[in-house]
């Protein structure tokens, strides 16, 4: 167990290709959900839990996102810029560990949406860290329980809570839902420019040192058109929902 973090890491940078052409002038993290952007979704849950703190890297019409972010007045955010190279997900944060600091941070990415049932899942999340043990510890949302997800799941999950690879099994328990928190030594001899949080990840499991945590609440996928539509009708109707 740790304080609960007061800096998070927003990955806002991305392209938005299966979201076109929505996003060909509208970056994917200010798209509308329920009539609040992506980002402010997420935005909203970090300040629920305590985050005092936001970091959030910019890209792809990443003035959008710089104006729109001005208006936020419940949590302090820093601009990583990378206008110049879209570092992608293990890039963009490696760029911004000297603004996230030397304790274990959050990180949230920006095209997802997850509701609470109970306890925070960032509280949850501080609750159950061990940095004696863990370099990451993952939130996680069954798979047959992730709304708007038709893919496979990510990882299967030990009794220890130990991460591993779905490897051949596509019925892998569990999907990633792009909520984590992260201890910088993850970061520790990562290579330079672009690259896949993945790579460390493989890293963490080989050493045992990557862990899941199960998500007590819905959570929804809303990288496609279809897993907007159904998010904006489960919201809009006040209610949670599965498949």
């Amino acid at each position: 167990m740790i304080a609960l973090p007061q800096t998070a890491m927003v990955l806002a940078a991305g392209l938005g290709t299966r979201l076109r052409p929505l996003t060909e002038h509208t970056p994917k993290p200010l798209i509308t959900i329920a009539g609040r952007s992506l980002l402010d979704h997420a935005l909203d849950r970090l300040v629920e839990a305590g985050v005092r703190h936001a970091v959030v890297n910019i890209h792809w019409l990443g003035g959008q996102i710089r104006e729109h972010l001005a208006s936020r007045r419940d949590i302090a955010v820093t601009i990583s810029d990378e206008s110049a190279e879209l570092l992608e997900t293990g890039g963009g944060i490696a760029h911004a560990l000297p603004l996230l600091g030397d304790a274990p941070f959050f990180a949230v990415n920006a095209d997802l949406i997850w509701r609470d049932h109970g306890e925070s899942a960032l509280r949850r999340l501080a609750a159950a860290f061990d940095p004696a043990t863990m370099d990451g510890l993952l939130l996680l949302q069954p798979r047959d329980q992730a709304t708007g997800h038709a893919g496979p799941g990510d990882f299967d999950r030990g009794a220890d809570g130990r991460l591993v690879r779905r490897g051949r099994n596509p019925a892998a328990a569990y999907v990633y839902t792009g909520v984590q928190l992260l201890q910088p030594s993850l970061f520790a001899g990562a290579p330079k420019g672009p690259f896949s949080l993945n790579l460390l990840y493989d890293r963490a499991i080989a050493a045992g040192r990557l862990s899941g945590l199960p998500h007590q609440g819905d959570w929804m996928d809303v990288g496609t058109h279809d897993g907007i539509a159904i998010a904006e009708k489960i919201l809009s109707a006040g209610h949670g929902g599965n498949g």
